[in-house]
């Protein structure tokens, strides 16, 4: 994608389907269905509707003798929408009179058209509650589904009539309708208008840098790695589908009041497997970019966010961001003062880079992360270590770090966990009280960044 703003070039759409229904999985308050095929993503330009659906997922049911409730149940059923949507009135009664006996399955107009009755797709199905916050291209609120009084979070996206939509914002969607996860924020509903783009997000209450302030900068180790290793579980689904976040930092990490971390923000993220190495290498808030995309590096991979994971560990343990530079030179001579300044051992091929060369830095030797981060075990700095390597292809794997002794202490069965369950369906995962603790860490609500 180019990082400018994407003109509409006026050929005819490829319609947008919401994240639940091109996963074939069920939501909190929203449908899912039989994926169509594989479609490119453009934005229809008509008043409201956002998607449609692929499918009903079953054999139409005849009509139920026992009254609208019952046959607005089986209709719930047959189109795998959750029971806690309450279908409008004037849908279902269109649906008896037109569909007695509900009859084959209807063509895809029809069953786009379908949804809309029921609300989905459309503006006027949220309602807007509080300005969360506002970006160069877009406006976050808070609101809540008519369908199901279910909290949501709703990015506005502005329009511009002659650039179209922002490529942040094709890459966030075209990237978050296809990872269903746990510990990465669900895309629920897509509604596009003349003058906006909405994504309607699951809303939570927090992000992590909020959540460090509300807790004084002083978290229990032990929630440390309770939400280090959501974030690797998260990463490593992102990582395993060839997906580079690009962006980690702890504002882009939402937490729930249940403790749920889950990745959000994507639109920096890229499709490692587009078939380029040569990426903008202006990518990370400056604090979480590794070396080597400060001295220029486009050709990376996963391991561009491995370091972001190192610095933010690092920041949980400790109340304070690893390098916290406002130039690439002070952060390089932040990053090289604490880990040494890098030699051919350290960083094979060093010597030779040209940026490197030019900034002339002074010497140092490596200090012992210990004496920084006195609170982490043996096992905590080891992983830290290993995520904070020089050399890319040297740094740990979001999946191997999963299996890092670090984590032994939360036992066997988070590394059974289908994708989809959250850590605290186990008895054992609980939060501990922060030793910072001041009131509620919950207190304020967030969603994240309205635009990068």
């Amino acid at each position: 994608f180019s990082p400018e703003p994407i003109p509409y070039s006026g050929k005819k759409p490829v319609r947008v389907f919401p994240h639940s229904v091109l996963q074939g999985e069920s939501s909190p308050g929203f449908p899912h269905a039989v994926p169509r095929e594989k479609s490119g993503l453009n934005f229809s330009r008509s008043t409201g509707m956002g998607f449609g659906i692929a499918g009903w997922g079953a054999a139409p049911p005849g009509r139920d003798p026992r009254g609208r409730a019952c046959f607005g149940s089986d209709v719930s059923k047959r189109l795998s929408l959750p029971m806690d949507i309450r279908l409008p009135p004037e849908f279902l009664q269109k649906l008896q009179m037109e569909s007695p006996e509900l009859p084959k399955p209807l063509s895809r107009m029809s069953r786009r058209a379908s949804l809309s009755d029921i609300g989905f797709g459309k503006l006027e199905t949220y309602v807007k509650l509080d300005k969360l916050g506002e970006g160069t291209y877009a406006t976050v609120f808070k609101g809540r589904s008519k369908l199901t009084e279910n909290l949501v979070a709703l990015k506005e996206i502005r329009l511009e009539h002659e650039e179209g939509a922002p490529c942040t914002a094709i890459r966030e969607v075209s990237l978050l309708k296809n990872l269903k996860h746990a510990n990465i924020v669900t895309l629920h509903d897509i509604i596009h208008t003349e003058r906006s783009l909405t994504l309607v997000f699951e809303y939570l209450d927090n992000d992590l840098k909020q959540y460090l302030e509300n807790c004084g900068n002083l978290m229990s180790v032990h929630n440390v790695k309770i939400f280090m290793f959501q974030l690797l579980r998260g990463l490593a689904y992102c990582h395993g589908r060839k997906i580079l976040h690009r962006d980690l930092k702890p504002q882009n990490l939402l937490i729930n009041e249940r403790g749920e971390l889950k990745l959000a923000d994507f639109g920096l993220a890229r499709a490692k497997s587009v078939p380029t190495k040569t990426y903008s290498n202006e990518v990370v808030t400056l604090w979480y970019r590794p070396p080597d995309v400060l001295l220029g590096s486009t050709e990376y991979s996963t391991p561009i966010d491995m370091w972001g994971v190192g610095c933010i560990h690092y920041e949980m343990v400790t109340g304070r961001p690893m390098f916290p530079g406002s130039t690439v030179k002070e952060e390089l001579h932040l990053i090289f003062r604490l880990l040494g300044t890098p030699t051919e051992d350290t960083w094979p091929g060093i010597t030779s880079n040209e940026e490197f060369k030019a900034y002339n830095f002074t010497h140092y030797r490596a200090q012992p992360l210990i004496n920084h981060a006195p609170r982490l075990d043996s096992e905590g700095i080891d992983l830290l270590t290993n995520l904070l390597l020089y050399r890319a292809k040297g740094r740990i794997s979001a999946e191997a770090a999963l299996q890092h002794p670090y984590f032994k202490s939360l036992g066997e069965r988070v590394h059974l966990l289908p994708d989809n369950a959250s850590i605290f369906s186990l008895k054992e995962i609980q939060l501990q009280k922060d030793p910072g603790h001041r009131g509620s860490a919950f207190q304020q609500s967030v969603f994240p960044s309205p635009c990068s």
